[in-house]
């Protein structure tokens, strides 16, 4: 028979490490803002012993990981979650986490735009609405609208696109849009304007982090390795390090599962060999 009463949220058949859940569960009243955390009432009485391994494990390990802070792993996480498209409670419950850990309501909102660019613009769109929500159920103020469409278009989109696209992606971007001349020549146009001369240089994140919500998303969705590997080397190029750029992916995990979070690392692994760099 299984208990209805929440007023216990222990789980005493627990068998985790009980340092990992003590340190798990401190992780996570801090992001959540609250004792207990609410996902150990929500389970208590369908399956405690799952949420006792979110705490035990997801908390209590990934987040204990010493090279990504917490804001970081924020953004790694709601990039995540907004790029697989299924998760929206979670996707709520980590972008309030993001304000609780020091992210400001554009950095969370500018990761949910990002997403336009690589996950497609309804995942864009629903993640930049479940924002929304939480912010205004939290009485904080929406951020400033950024330049609107016309300033943009005032600029020379295209040179400003390609300096960044260079800056960032390198000899992998050039080669993407190389390759695109002799039958899409117009989609290679639309990678310099739109992504890297109108989505890159909005305000609100900086190049290593629009790079770590980037491939967190694909890592998460699974579906685009090539995409991939130029992006961790942009990550690269524009300041992360290879062990942040390990430790996101391996973020992944909790949110993705194991063998998105695997494929993600192995592919890291070579990415880290071409340059001659590892880890540590």
């Amino acid at each position: 028979m299984i208990s209805t009463d929440t007023t216990d949220t222990t789980d005493t058949t627990d068998t985790t490490d009980t340092t990992d859940y003590r340190r798990g569960l401190l992780a996570l009243e801090h992001l959540e803002g609250c004792s207990p955390p609410s996902i150990l009432a929500a389970l208590a009485d369908v399956a405690p012993s799952l949420g006792s391994l979110v705490v035990s494990f997801v908390y209590g390990r990934l987040y204990a990981a010493p090279h990504l802070g917490l804001r970081d792993r924020q953004l790694v996480t709601v990039a995540a979650l907004g790029a697989l498209g299924h998760a929206r409670p979670q996707l709520k419950f980590h972008a309030a986490g993001a304000l609780q850990a020091g992210c400001s309501p554009l950095e969370v909102v500018e990761a949910m735009v990002q997403l336009a660019v690589y996950a497609g613009f309804p995942a864009a769109l629903n993640g930049v609405f479940a924002v929304q929500e939480v912010l205004r159920e939290k009485g904080v103020a929406l951020p400033a609208a950024g330049a609107d469409a016309e300033d943009r278009g005032a600029r020379d989109r295209f040179a400003e696109g390609w300096k960044t696209l260079r800056q960032v992606d390198g000899d992998g971007g050039e080669k993407v849009i190389a390759s695109l001349a002799s039958i899409a020549p117009d989609l290679g146009r639309f990678i310099i304007e739109f992504v890297f001369g109108d989505v890159y240089v909005r305000p609100g994140l900086d190049l290593r982090q629009r790079e770590l919500v980037t491939i967190a998303a694909l890592a998460a969705m699974g579906t685009a390795t090539p995409q991939l590997r130029v992006h961790l080397h942009g990550f690269l190029n524009v300041g992360g390090s290879a062990d942040e750029m390990v430790e996101a992916l391996t973020h992944i995990a909790a949110y993705a599962g194991f063998p998105a979070a695997i494929n993600a690392v192995l592919l890291a692994r070579e990415v880290l060999a071409e340059r001659n760099h590892r880890p540590g």
